[in-house]
């Protein structure tokens, strides 16, 4: 547009003042804080700006487009935006079951119920109800993680980087930590093992190689200033060929010949054994514990399946040395997370009840009868209301398990395969990443692939309900 064009039509906007003086913007201030309105006002004229600024000549000839009326509907869905939470629930169809962006773990049921619980009035967080005085927010979970693991003491934080920080500053700081080149990783979200631990005060000192570690490695560069032996879980990385690694248990035995603590970071930290169900074996918290290590470090949201938490498990010696260092009160979870964590690991006293209920457990163990009866389920909805030009069919496929836990692992699965002849596959994906509830999807061979495998029972209608209104019979465009 010429620019003396642009800003006869720059001209005709009206101002906010303009807008906030009508009576419909008063019936929605009566609803809506000033803030969130007027907000909402500037930034549906900002829009119309930067569309006239990229428009042609239209926008002098239709004066209607300037109007009060063509405007309102505008302001409401920026309200709209505005007052409605962020962080929302989307359904999650990609198959992958420990999704970090999506929030990694689904709660089970009694975890909500207690977080509710809990939430909406007082607790004994730190109140002792036997003794009738001051108690300790982690016992409400200690002796549980204890018992479970075998460990002699626990302690849990607000994540597992934030437990490797504290356990390192508490041993380490200012001496040698020895760990392999090989397990110097770095995880999603820029999270790297050296960074944290120089962050903890602790000092580097790398050996072996890449590819290959052997335990006369790590005794060659034991000194007087060597304070701990780690061992870092690999997480989505892995070395294949030719390869060779220092086991837990070598590592502890030479951590015992030169009075040395050793601590693994186990990362997921599985507490139980998933190989009978046809999945990798992943070695357990209570495999880590059986070796006599002095610490292991695992997530709270992974494997257990349980609310963002750093699980600390050990001597109890040492842990009362991790426990009054003064990074804990920094690092420490908060009530909901102490109940959630709580009605967790509950669970896991029956570990056949884990298995069938916790939700990443019973996701990671579905099989493929199951996903194929809760696509049929899919399929039946959405029987009729697709226009019969689109393509909608089950398939087998693959899903993972995520999060940095069996990387390896391909489990199979079914998705529902949608191809439109009106829409491309990254289309259809930005599409129903827009319904309400957002479907976040993958695409696969020019196709919408949905993973039944992390879509829960429950969701199955508000996934048939997004897919009506995105392919619905009159959508062509």
């Amino acid at each position: 547009m010429d620019p003396t064009l642009r800003q006869q039509a720059l001209r005709k906007i009206p101002s906010v003042e303009d807008i906030l003086s009508r009576q419909e913007m008063s019936d929605l201030l009566k609803v809506y804080s000033r803030t969130v309105v007027v907000e909402a006002v500037r930034r549906g004229l900002r829009q119309l700006r930067e569309e006239i600024s990229k428009g042609g000549e239209s926008f002098l000839a239709d004066e209607a487009l300037f109007s009060f009326e063509t405007l309102l509907p505008r302001f409401r869905k920026e309200i709209d935006w505005l007052a409605q939470p962020k962080l929302r629930r989307v359904i999650n169809a990609t198959g992958v079951v420990i999704h970090t962006n999506l929030g990694r773990a689904p709660l089970h049921p009694l975890a909500l119920k207690q977080v509710v619980e809990v939430a909406k009035a007082y607790s004994n967080l730190e109140y002792d109800l036997v003794r009738g005085e001051r108690g300790d927010r982690y016992s409400h979970v200690e002796e549980m993680l204890c018992r479970l693991s075998g460990a002699e003491s626990a302690l849990v934080v607000n994540n597992n980087a934030g437990a490797v920080l504290l356990c390192l500053n508490t041993l380490a700081e200012g001496r040698e930590v020895v760990i392999s080149r090989g397990e110097l990783v770095e995880i999603g979200g820029a999270f790297r093992i050296p960074d944290v631990m120089r962050r903890s005060g602790a000092l580097l000192k790398e050996v072996g190689t890449t590819n290959r570690t052997h335990l006369k490695d790590y005794e060659k560069a034991i000194g007087s200033e060597t304070a701990l032996l780690l061992k870092v879980h690999p997480s989505n990385f892995r070395v294949m060929g030719f390869t060779s690694d220092v086991s837990l248990e070598e590592l502890v035995q030479l951590g015992r010949k030169y009075h040395l603590s050793v601590m693994e970071d186990l990362g997921s930290g599985c507490m139980v054994d998933l190989s009978p169900y046809g999945l990798e074996k992943e070695p357990t918290v209570q495999d880590s514990i059986r070796t006599g290590v002095d610490l292991i470090s695992f997530s709270g949201d992974k494997l257990l399946g349980g609310p963002q938490a750093g699980i600390i498990l050990g001597k109890k010696n040492i842990l009362d040395s991790v426990k009054v260092n003064p990074l804990t009160r920094a690092l420490r979870i908060d009530k909901l997370t102490l109940a959630a964590l709580e009605s967790t690991l509950l669970l896991y006293l029956d570990e056949k009840k884990a298995l069938s209920e916790i939700p990443t457990l019973k996701m990671l163990t579905l099989n493929l009868q199951t996903l194929k009866n809760r696509g049929r389920r899919l399929l039946k909805r959405l029987q009729g209301k697709i226009e019969t030009s689109i393509q909608i069919t089950l398939k087998e496929d693959v899903s993972q398990a995520g999060g940095g836990a069996l990387p390896l692992q391909e489990l199979p699965t079914i998705v529902v395969a949608i191809q439109s002849p009106h829409h491309s596959a990254h289309s259809l994906e930005q599409k129903f990443r827009k319904a309400n509830p957002p479907i976040i999807s993958r695409i696969k061979k020019d196709a919408l692939i949905l993973d039944m495998r992390t879509v829960l029972d429950e969701e199955i209608h508000f996934l048939a309900e997004g897919i009506e209104k995105t392919l619905c019979k009159t959508d062509e465009t």
